[in-house]
């Protein structure tokens, strides 16, 4: 009894030390956002840089519950953000490389909290520039705080926060594209 006991604690220790390393699910645009700039009236734009942020806030690999969420765009969330505006922006018809407008920005804030009963929440906040022929026409910072229902089970909560980023995205670039400073910036 007491080798069963011992066995079945050395188990659960193993199981909940180790980490699990995961990639996140490459973003997939919003056709509400998608459909706010193509409402936004006439322009064109192209996608520069983002930087990640220098500050604890902005986590890279974001850590769920022991796990390790890497992002799928050259393990950079900075990236991760400027691709979802270079999706929706094509999807939009927007996007052009021949144009001096450009987005460009860093991602100060990026982390999930999937600790809580039955919420989780992913926060992420970055700065969004626009120039027009190395003008500064916008330079605004734009933040999201995404609650999702989570678990006590990790099985569960893990996989739900993961799934959950992307949404974060979506809700972060739909507050820009809301924005009449933002799309006036861009005309």
């Amino acid at each position: 009894m007491q080798r069963i006991k011992i066995a079945l604690l050395a188990l659960a220790v193993t199981i909940f030390s180790s980490g699990c390393a995961m990639v996140a699910p490459q973003y997939t645009a919003s056709l509400d956002n998608v459909q706010a700039l193509k409402d936004s009236g006439n322009y064109s734009t192209k996608v520069g840089e983002f930087q990640a942020g220098k500050d604890k806030a902005y986590a890279n690999p974001i850590s769920i519950r022991g796990s390790t969420l890497m992002s799928p765009y050259n393990n950079s969330y900075a990236n991760y953000v400027a691709e979802a505006l270079k999706q929706e922006l094509a999807l939009a018809k927007k996007l052009s490389a021949d144009t001096s407008t450009e987005i460009s920005g860093m991602v100060l804030k990026n982390d999930i909290d999937a600790t809580g009963v039955e919420k989780g929440f992913a926060d992420i906040e970055a700065r969004f520039i626009v120039k027009r022929s190395g003008q500064v026409r916008y330079d605004q910072v734009k933040s999201v705080k995404h609650e999702f229902p989570s678990s006590f089970a990790g099985a569960v909560a893990i996989p739900k926060a993961v799934q959950e980023y992307p949404i974060a995205v979506q809700k972060l670039l739909g507050l820009v594209y809301k924005d009449p400073a933002f799309i006036d910036a861009l005309k």
